[in-house]
């Protein structure tokens, strides 16, 4: 995805805010951990990434994860994951969340994968980042400060 977004943020910039790397993430966007274990094929979500991927649990399957993802991107994620979870390697994908309520989220994720020696075992680490731009024509889900 690439993009050029016009935003009120909720602070303004101020001379010197971007000294910190992580001041300046948090400026721009709402990131959170989240990981896999593949002996129970289960993700564990963060209370924002549940929430913005539409999940009732913190935990869920990767389908159920992927299924609020631009449909064109579906089978693309589909494919990274299956790849990351039989080598291991590190990955990142951008797609858009759009949720019923129409709702689009932009949404960059980064992650590993580790541990696959024995069959059944490994697990994955990453990060979710939600940009706080809003999309043409689409109302902004990501507020928190």
């Amino acid at each position: 995805m690439f993009k050029i977004a016009r935003a009120n943020a909720a602070v303004p910039l101020t001379p010197g805010s971007f000294d910190d790397a992580n001041q300046m993430l948090a400026q721009f966007s709402v990131s959170e951990a989240w990981t896999g274990d593949f002996s129970s094929g289960m993700l564990h979500l963060g209370e924002w990434g549940a929430m913005l991927h539409g999940l009732a649990a913190q935990e869920c399957g990767l389908l159920s994860l992927i299924r609020c993802y631009d449909a064109k991107d579906r089978s693309h994620i589909l494919e990274l994951f299956e790849q990351a979870a039989t080598r291991c390697s590190s990955f990142c994908y951008s797609t858009t969340i759009i949720m019923p309520n129409g709702f689009r989220q932009p949404l960059f994720c980064m992650g590993e994968s580790n541990g696959l020696e024995q069959k059944y075992s490994g697990s994955m680490v990453g990060v979710f980042i939600f940009p706080r731009f809003k999309l043409e024509g689409a109302r902004q889900i990501t507020s928190r400060r």
